[in-house]
Order: C-alpha cells, then structure tokens, then sequence
C-alpha cells in the first residue's frame, strides 16, 4: 500500500483543552525550556573546561545533559508554537523527524544512565579495581557506539514508518509531538513488522539497560549495608543518591508514558507526557548542581575566574 500521508492532515491534539490557559501555559513552557538549557548547557561547559571533572563519571553526565538539551528542544519546539500560534497542523516530515529524533536520544538515554550506574557499581562494590575497570578512553567508546548504533536502529524504524499509509481525511494524533507508537496506532497499513521490530529493539535496549541498571544497584545497596561505620556508608550513599534520583525518575515517568499508551488520549495523560519530556530534563540538572560538591566547587572556581577577569579589566 502506498504512502497516503500527503492526502491527509495531521494534527497534534496538544493542549488544546487548556484554551482559558494558553498563555500561561505557553510561558511556563518556554521558561522551563530556557531554565533546561542554561542548566544543561551549564554543565557540559563545567565537565568539558575543569579538568578535575574529566572522568568517566562526569562525562556520562555531559553526554545526559547534551541528550536532556536535545530532547526539551524536540518536545518544547513545536508544542510552544502550537500554543503561541493556535495553529495544530504539522507537516508529514516534520512529524517523521520528531519521531526519528525523539527515539534516537531517548533510547541512548537508557544507554548512558547504563553506564554511570556500572561506574557507581565499580566505584562502590571494587573501588581498588576502578582506575583498571573504568577509564575515560573507554567511556568515549562506548558513548561513540551507543550514538552510532541507536542511530541505525531508529533509522530503520522511521524508515518502516515511511511505508506506512494513513487514512485519507484529518489524522488527529492524540500527543505532544509526533512519537512511534502513536503513528503504528493511527496507520491503516500492517504495521505487524513494525511491531515486531520495535518490541525486540525495546527487549534489547530498554528492557535490557534496565535490568543492568538495577541489578548494579542492588550490589551496590548490599555493598553498603556492609559497611559497619555509618560516617562510611553515608559517603558510599552521597557517591550515587543523585543519580539513583535521576533513574527513578526517568523510568518512573517513562514507564508510565509507554505502558499506559490509553492514556495520552486524554488531558492527564498527555500532562503526564509533559513532565516526562519537558520538566524531567530540567530536573537533572538541579539534582547533580545541588547535590555534587564537585559541581558546586567547579562552578565556583568558574564564577571566580569571571569576576577576576572582570575586575582586573
């Protein structure tokens, strides 16, 4: 069956209930957004120009606060338009870009959460060991196929969705942006292959970081509950309670948004969507800031540097 997109609108049901409250909500929206950014942009300056930071631990932040950036911008772009303008309609490549993009940097989101949840694991469970199991040349590595593989994944799924027909009238798409699931759901095509194929990458990927994920920290709490001084299981603790806030997070909204599909068509569930790609990247960055003396010591040294230049100017 051939492609019918261009035959048909889509349009993106948004807010669109909220219509007492779209200025509120579109300036709420765009503050978030510029909070994200400045958070997040914040923090790859702090790892990539303080040297202390350069370990494998703070560059798998890095490379989460690059994905936070890129995934606020995907999900807030249009939507603050949408709202701004009242105009709902998207384009068919513009719908097929927000999927590629959106499931290209969440689905490397498990990846690095994956892997500084392994770092909190040797760090904590073979502190001796660290130096020889972890090392910033093969954290790039592994950051570098993460990239490159998810992006031949989530080629291959946006192009099964190019081959795709869709009814011949209106095509209202009950969301935020444009995602996966909802266009094999709205199609009028088989999609059996795309299902299949997204439920074997979501097994491989998704399932699988997750059990990693945790299995790590379930060494890593039975490590510390045999640590008998409480001054040391308390600094064991503050190695890893910020990002073990970050993973529940991620997951606890993520799995909410894509095991309960049904209810992003009403208001609540697509609010539920909201905090999951909108406030969720805002909130790694206040967590790591306030949490992380190591941040809060390079952005001090930071602040310091700019108000001697300035002075000495």
């Amino acid at each position: 069956m051939g492609n019918q997109t261009s035959q048909s609108e889509l349009i993106l049901l948004g807010l669109s209930e909220l219509k007492d409250s779209q200025i509120l909500a579109f300036l709420l929206i765009l503050l978030i957004y510029v909070a994200t950014l400045v958070g997040n942009l914040l923090i790859v300056f702090l790892v990539v120009s303080d040297f202390h930071l350069h370990t494998p631990m703070y560059f798998s932040l890095g490379n989460l606060s690059v994905l936070d950036i890129f995934t606020s911008s995907i999900s807030t772009s249009h939507l603050s338009f949408d709202i701004f303008t009242g105009n709902r309609l998207i384009s068919y490549p513009t719908c097929i870009s927000q999927v590629f993009f959106f499931t290209w940097f969440g689905s490397i989101e498990f990846l690095i959460l994956n892997l500084m949840s392994y770092d909190r694991y040797v760090a904590i469970c073979h502190p001796l060991c660290y130096m020889t199991m972890m090392s910033i040349r093969s954290c790039v590595q592994i950051a570098f196929f993460s990239w490159l593989f998810r992006f031949v994944c989530c080629f291959v799924h946006t192009f099964m969705t190019l081959r795709l027909a869709f009814p011949d009238h209106t095509t209202i798409i009950p969301g935020l942006f444009c995602e996966l699931f909802q266009l094999l759901r709205l199609s009028c095509s088989d999609t059996y292959l795309n299902y299949l194929l997204l439920y074997v990458d979501t097994v491989g990927v998704g399932v699988t970081s997750s059990f990693v994920t945790f299995l790590s920290y379930g060494y890593i709490f039975k490590t510390i509950l045999k640590i008998k001084m409480k001054e040391g299981r308390r600094k064991a603790y503050s190695t890893c309670s910020s990002h073990l806030m970050v993973v529940f997070i991620f997951y606890g909204t993520g799995f909410f948004n894509y095991f309960h599909p049904k209810t992003k068509d009403s208001l609540a569930g697509r609010l539920v969507s909201l905090f999951y790609t909108v406030v969720t990247p805002l909130l790694n960055p206040i967590i790591y800031s306030l949490r992380n003396r190591d941040l809060k010591g390079a952005l001090q040294k930071t602040l310091q540097n700019c108000l001697h230049a300035m002075n000495y100017h």
